[in-house]
């Protein structure tokens, strides 16, 4: 391939180019002339995809059969499409910092502007390094703090904000940053400046060199939560390196000739996000992400109090999770998902992996989002968030020993587990504390006090049936929660009725 083949533009496209088929063709174009990736981790396949057993270490290679995706590239692009938080991580010169680039020239903005835009993380970076300072003037003149001009960064009103090495930023100055990331606006002396741009939709990347709490400053873990995505970039594959010998003699970078016909305007990106958010999210999908989210929060001989039996009042009080979760002789740690995991999730997390498989859907034009779409997102979704238990058995058997280190695959294979054992329970048709919630959805209005008196009844014995198994796991908490709540409404409708009388 030669240099003018590179960075050859694509024809002309219609005028009137839907919004998913324009992203679809950004990431094409980004694939195939921008960043070397010939990876397709993001799989996708109608049937059984044709599997291939590779060397004596339990290695796989499988050819799906649709259209299948780099992660590398998808996620970040997707992090664009919603006004995202995305966190690229991978070793020194894998590309994290150039497709954060390409995704502000993706904005409107042109790429010198862009790489003027990047803050570079280090370790003598201060607040007014990142957003901007008081003009001398005023410092001498003004009388209060209200009367102090800023002088802002103009970065921080662009739709596309990239913060370089952020795990090398002072705890001060990433605790600024967080202000930025979680409110949407900056403070300096008395003054605020909103970060939005004028179209209201910002994205956010974020690069670094390591994921395991590494770095010149440890990130605090307010600002670590606030990424949406977390997503490692891809090394590079030595037969292309053709392509790679073709950029060198260009002289020029990718970022420099986006086709203008892929960049989205302000207005495009709110239609974008607001397409997005529209996708429908079917039933038979929801049970399953809701299924899945039950069970990581209880642990046994977390608190006295059943509510308190949660991972969270365990570490929030200093507790070792790990070491509780050991004690539990109650349960089949094998069976129990939850006991891999050190936490639970954030109702933050869980409305992440909702958006982002809503963005899948719409990226594949599929309509709704599938069980396919959910799995493809939830290991860039989750991770970071939902934290291995290292010290469970399955970290320490044999080939499972590799999850330790490689988390997506870890979170992939969880989720997929968790269907299993929905399907295996049968829950799409034998969901009992579902149907006693259903009922009470449909509302009291007309519901006289002997059918109360049934429904009480009704939560009473599920209750005892869950009882008598003698074992619980993290998705019998969350039934129960739910019962007890089911009993608190009725019985409080069933006094006030009795009172009416």
């Amino acid at each position: 391939m030669a240099a003018e083949d590179l960075f050859a533009q694509p024809v002309e496209a219609a005028d009137a180019i839907a919004l998913d088929e324009k992203l679809r063709q950004a990431y094409y174009w980004i694939v195939n002339r921008a960043v070397i990736s010939p990876y397709y981790d993001l799989e996708f396949s109608s049937g059984a995809p044709l599997s291939f057993g590779l060397g004596d270490a339990g290695a796989q290679l499988t050819l799906p059969t649709e259209a299948s995706f780099s992660s590398n590239v998808l996620v970040p692009l997707l992090s664009f499409a919603l006004g995202g938080k995305c966190l690229l991580v991978g070793g020194p010169g894998r590309g994290k910092t150039t497709v954060a680039v390409i995704m502000g020239v993706l904005a409107g903005s042109s790429a010198d502007d862009v790489r003027r835009g990047v803050q570079q993380g280090q370790p003598q970076l201060t607040v007014s390094d990142l957003v901007g300072i008081p003009l001398p003037r005023d410092l001498v003149n003004a009388s209060r703090l209200a009367d102090i001009g800023i002088a802002w960064r103009e970065w921080l009103t662009r739709p596309v904000k990239i913060v370089d090495e952020y795990n090398r930023i002072p705890t001060k100055t990433q605790s600024a940053l967080l202000t930025m990331v979680a409110e949407g606006y900056v403070e300096s002396h008395d003054q605020m400046r909103r970060t939005a741009p004028e179209s209201g939709v910002e994205s956010w990347f974020f690069t670094a060199n390591d994921d395991a709490g590494g770095g010149t400053f440890p990130v605090i873990q307010a600002l670590r939560d606030r990424m949406d995505v977390t997503v490692q970039s891809a090394g590079f594959n030595s037969r292309f390196f053709d392509e790679l010998i073709a950029r060198v003699e260009a002289g020029e970078k990718p970022e420099e000739h986006v086709p203008q016909e892929l960049v989205f305007s302000g207005e495009e990106q709110e239609r974008m996000r607001a397409e997005i958010r529209a996708v429908p999210m079917p039933r038979a999908v929801r049970r399953r992400l809701e299924y899945f989210f039950g069970h990581f929060e209880f642990v046994q001989h977390a608190g006295r109090r059943f509510e308190y039996r949660t991972k969270d009042t365990a570490t929030t009080a200093g507790g070792r999770v790990g070491e509780i979760i050991e004690a539990n002789s109650g349960a089949d740690l094998e069976a129990d998902l939850g006991a891999q995991t050190l936490n639970g999730l954030s109702v933050r997390a869980m409305q992440t992996l909702i958006v982002y498989a809503k963005a899948m859907a719409w990226f594949r034009g599929t309509g709704a989002v599938s069980l396919a779409d959910a799995a493809a997102v939830l290991p860039f979704a989750l991770r970071g968030k939902l934290l291995p238990n290292l010290a469970h058995p399955r970290f320490d058997v044999g080939a499972e020993r590799e999850l330790a280190t490689d988390t997506a695959s870890w979170l992939g294979d969880l989720f997929a587990e968790s269907c299993r054992q929905y399907d295996a329970l049968g829950r799409d048709h034998d969901d009992p504390v579902g149907d006693l919630l259903a009922e009470l959805d449909r509302g009291l209005g007309g519901v006289s006090p002997v059918d109360v008196s049934r429904r009480i009844t009704a939560v009473e014995t599920r209750i005892r049936r869950i009882a008598d198994t003698g074992k619980l796991y993290g998705r019998d908490f969350d039934d129960l929660m739910t019962l007890k709540y089911l009993h608190q409404r009725y019985t409080a409708y069933l006094r006030w009725a009795e009172q009416a009388r």
